[in-house]
């Protein structure tokens, strides 16, 4: 068997193994949780018009973004999708489908670190927290210095 034959029943082995760590992430509480609080987002007439609401608000303050601070409108375009978010957050569906969002982010993380770090301990692996903690701000581990 060749080089190339070899990588190519390792891949194949590889994708196998990727689908179905793909199902089992379909098939978890996070995800149902997930798709249950999306739904019922979706399906209340309450929250979809704070949406709309809040999407044309947000356009009008891209618009103001171009010209940042110095553009007469931005604060109160800003101030404006602000107190729309504010509106979205008292309703529980909001919370909760935001809170599962943020579940299913870390598990992403943490699978992303499982494999990375299975390869090497000094692989980065990106996150989305905005405060990253560790080294070079990068959010993983830092084997400089």
């Amino acid at each position: 068997m060749s080089v190339l034959e070899k990588n190519t029943v390792d891949m194949a082995k590889l994708l196998t193994y990727a689908y179905e760590l793909g199902d089992m992430i379909n098939n978890s509480v996070e995800i149902a949780n997930y798709l249950y609080w999306k739904q019922k987002v979706a399906e209340h007439p309450e929250i979809q018009a704070l949406v709309k609401q809040m999407e044309r608000k947000k356009e009008l303050f891209e618009e103001t973004q171009r010209f940042g601070h110095f553009h007469p409108n931005y604060h109160s375009a800003k101030d404006e999708v602000k107190a729309i978010e504010d509106q979205l957050d008292k309703f529980e569906e909001v919370r909760r489908f935001k809170q599962a969002e943020k579940n299913i982010d870390e598990m992403f993380h943490q699978i992303s670190e499982m494999i990375a770090y299975s390869v090497s301990d000094t692989i980065k692996v990106p996150s989305n927290d905005p405060n990253p903690k560790g080294g070079c701000g990068s959010g993983g581990k830092c084997s400089c210095g």
